[in-house]
């Protein structure tokens, strides 16, 4: 089971991080990596009900990597948490396979009552660096969250949300890998495309008149 964990996230690291040159070095020095493999062993405990012996290793895991992960939480199959520093992902956050999350991430709860009160997070999600989603919510499948972003409502699958509060954006093209979960498309904020289409219709109105005040203009002859 170790072995299996070990191969499929460093393969992971391999296929996602083009700065991953090796296995050995994904080992070595990928506190993601760490990270998750000490919340393995945490979590273990944790379900056992050895709580206190389970939150000592989380904390040793935050010590070595800057990155908190409560050993109660569920974390699904090649999580890759990048560059990682300050990244907290609460008791009862829920995470599915293939989810890329990057620094400063906050997975919190809003709530002070015992049960479910942190997000439920799907399959190949993105979350940029900074980005905050709080409460007991689900980000569907596919979705990307921008940088700095703060998601306080259900993210529907396939949906890229940017801003504070978070909403959700047109894509000019199919969603793919988005580093730092925010789109490069040229323009995504629907006030910006018309304050270019405006622009453009002024540009082209400036040349009309320009051309009908020198066809009118008498001539020096």
């Amino acid at each position: 089971m170790a072995f299996m964990f070990l191969r499929e996230s460093i393969q992971a690291y391999r296929q996602r991080d083009p700065a991953a040159r090796s296995n050995l070095e994904v080992l070595l020095c990928y506190p993601g990596l760490h990270a998750v493999g000490v919340h393995a062993l945490s979590h273990f405990f944790w379900t056992r009900q050895f709580y206190t012996l389970a939150r000592f290793i989380s904390h040793l895991g935050r010590f070595l990597t800057g990155i908190e992960i409560h050993p109660g939480a569920t974390l699904g199959r090649r999580l890759i948490i990048d560059h990682g520093m300050g990244v907290v992902i609460g008791e009862t956050a829920e995470l599915g396979d293939d989810v890329y999350i990057y620094h400063q991430v906050t997975l919190g709860g809003t709530s002070s009552e015992m049960g479910k009160r942190h997000p439920t997070i799907g399959h190949n999600v993105i979350i940029g660096a900074g980005a905050k989603v709080l409460g007991a919510i689900l980000i569907g499948d596919n979705a990307r969250i921008g940088a700095n972003a703060v998601v306080v409502a259900e993210v529907p699958a396939g949906t890229t949300v940017v801003g504070i509060p978070a909403h959700p954006v047109e894509r000019t093209s199919k969603p793919r890998f988005d580093a730092y979960g925010t789109p490069c498309d040229p323009c995504l904020d629907p006030l910006l495309q018309e304050v270019a289409t405006l622009r453009a219709e002024l540009n082209d109105l400036e040349g009309r008149l320009d051309r009908e005040a020198r066809a009118t203009a008498p001539s020096k002859n």
